[in-house]
């Protein structure tokens, strides 16, 4: 069965829990943008979705008891707890996110749940807020505002606020996926070389855009001793945990920025901590903490770190097309239609279904 197969939605459309109007019933575990409530409110029965805050535990698990579908955001653990919760009703769970280390997909694709992602929508949004965390880095840039706004600034230094160049640095990504590929095409305007790590081996020549120079890496250490600049963007799994630690950070060239917009606990924060205090690191830009929201607490006394909210998406348009694909893929796994982005499709072949 292909990806979207229309037999997705068929298998997932029968036996499924309505409401008392007859609509299957869905619960949102947070406000989120239009269109997104309105296309649920049109073709499913709503639960929840009024308010925008974490849910409590006990919350969570008493708002998904009978459901037929989840839409959630990373902010929620879809685990056993959750799953056993909501019952042999529960046939989808709509991830607000592109990632989904925040579902245990094993044990949704065990209970015959299929669990889906928002992809594509927010490459661009994210490649974006990359950049910025990487000029504002290099630059100092949040050094220089705070500087203006205590009254500190009393007029041009020739060594004020010295940073390092980013035109024609050498640019590392760190997980050559879409995104990463967004911020690479990025580099061509600042004449950057780039290497790259990718999962599934080199890009095809015809893969790297016209004037760009894109360098495969077999492995991480070799890029983190050739890149200036090092931008990460791999999924959080086992296998990225703390991908870059204590020895990783070492071998970095000296006054080199590490930016990370990806997941967290892929950074080891308390070795970057020490990395940004006493070498090599230059700086940092981070958008994603490895126990958000919690930060480390080293991290917020440094000049040389960049922190933000986790704002990868944090656009109109962005979140607007998260939520409205959020939303579709949900209904359609419902209503017998073509899933646009499942992401187990084994799932529907799971015995306990």
């Amino acid at each position: 069965m292909g990806v979207g197969d229309d037999a997705t939605g068929e298998a997932l459309g029968r036996d499924r829990t309505t409401a008392s109007g007859g609509k299957p019933l869905l619960f949102l575990t947070r406000r989120i943008p239009e269109p997104g409530p309105t296309l649920l409110r049109d073709s499913l029965t709503l639960r929840g979705g009024e308010e925008d805050r974490d849910l409590t535990p006990v919350e969570l698990l008493e708002g998904v008891r009978g459901v037929a579908a989840v839409l959630c955001t990373l902010r929620e653990r879809i685990d056993d707890a959750v799953l056993d919760a909501a019952g042999p009703s529960l046939r989808v769970v709509s991830n607000f996110a592109v990632g989904y280390d925040n579902i245990d997909v094993a044990a949704a694709t065990a209970r015959g749940v299929l669990v889906t992602n928002t992809p594509g929508v927010l490459t661009e949004a994210t490649a974006d807020l990359a950049w910025a965390l990487i000029l504002a880095a290099a630059r100092r840039v949040p050094e220089g505002d705070r500087m203006v706004r205590s009254g500190a600034f009393h007029g041009w230094a020739p060594t004020m606020l010295l940073g390092v160049d980013v035109a024609g640095a050498t640019l590392g990504i760190v997980g050559m996926g879409q995104i990463g590929r967004a911020v690479a095409r990025r580099a061509v305007g600042f004449s950057m070389p780039v290497v790259y790590t990718r999962r599934s081996g080199p890009l095809e020549a015809t893969e790297t855009p016209a004037g760009a120079e894109w360098r495969y890496c077999s492995d991480l250490d070799s890029l983190l001793v050739q890149a200036d600049i090092i931008s990460v963007h791999v999924p959080l799994t086992e296998g990225t945990h703390h991908l870059l630690g204590a020895r990783e950070l070492a071998l970095v060239r000296p006054g080199a920025v590490l930016v990370n917009t990806a997941r967290g606990p892929v950074v080891h924060e308390e070795a970057l901590v020490e990395a940004l205090r006493g070498g090599p690191l230059g700086a940092a830009g981070l958008d994603v903490y490895e126990d958000e929201p919690a930060v480390h607490p080293g991290l917020a006394g440094l000049e040389n770190v960049v922190l933000l909210p986790h704002l990868g998406s944090a656009t109109h348009a962005a979140r607007g097309r998260m939520a409205e694909l959020a939303a579709r893929n949900a209904i359609a796994a419902l209503s017998g239609a073509r899933v646009p982005h499942p992401v187990n499709l084994e799932a529907l072949g799971s015995p306990d279904r």
